[in-house]
């Protein structure tokens, strides 16, 4: 859908746009997103773009997308994309390669982890602005007690393990992560929300 407000004969409008200019999540050299929306590409109409790199081992977290169905183009390598149908409460997991793709349902939970490194895929919305619903935000934000009153849970123990989630984890693991010890800081990592208040805006964790 193309925004019908857009001044086409205004000279100052662009249409084209180099990803690599406009990061949203970097892990590490190896594993990290670029973002297209409005916000870089005014011309863009009702889209919405992440650039997706990941090495072996490497997993977009869990998360659901609340205004937007979602396609999953795989440019190299390999991934396996993991959804939960919520009409028959069933988890599939699609394994995809070059030229294949996988659709996610607007507002399914879903994740997707690469297979081998150098994995590269394209992640293409229906809107031009994203909402998306983090797992790393709903278990650090959510207080322990909930859970174990809910679930029926020990409460310390939920407590010690969800303690070291602190930031928006986005690609997990985190750099420096003890799975061992359950402990990790999301240093040197950093998230660019995809439509911030001002132009560039970088929230380092």
């Amino acid at each position: 859908m193309v925004k019908q407000d857009m001044d086409y004969k205004d000279p100052n409008l662009h249409y084209s746009y180099d990803l690599a200019q406009s990061r949203f999540f970097t892990k590490n050299q190896d594993n990290y997103i670029n973002v297209l929306g409005t916000e870089q590409l005014r011309t863009i109409g009702n889209v919405f773009l992440l650039d997706v790199f990941l090495s072996a081992g490497n997993v977009v977290e869990p998360h659901y997308h609340s205004n937007a169905s979602e396609l999953i183009y795989c440019i190299t390598g390999e991934t396996i994309v993991s959804m939960i149908n919520p009409s028959t409460k069933e988890l599939k997991n699609i394994r995809i390669q070059s030229q294949q793709v996988v659709t996610i349902p607007q507002g399914w939970w879903h994740y997707f982890s690469a297979s081998t490194d150098n994995t590269h895929v394209l992640t293409i919305y229906d809107t031009s602005k994203l909402d998306t619903v983090w797992g790393s935000d709903v278990l650090r934000l959510t207080p322990p007690q909930v859970f174990a009153h809910t679930y029926c849970l020990d409460e310390g123990q939920i407590q010690q393990a969800l303690a070291s989630i602190r930031d928006t984890v986005i690609i997990g693991p985190p750099a420096d992560c003890d799975q061992n010890g359950s402990r990790y800081s999301n240093k040197g990592a950093y998230y660019q929300p995809h439509y911030p208040p001002s132009s560039y805006y970088t929230r380092r964790m």
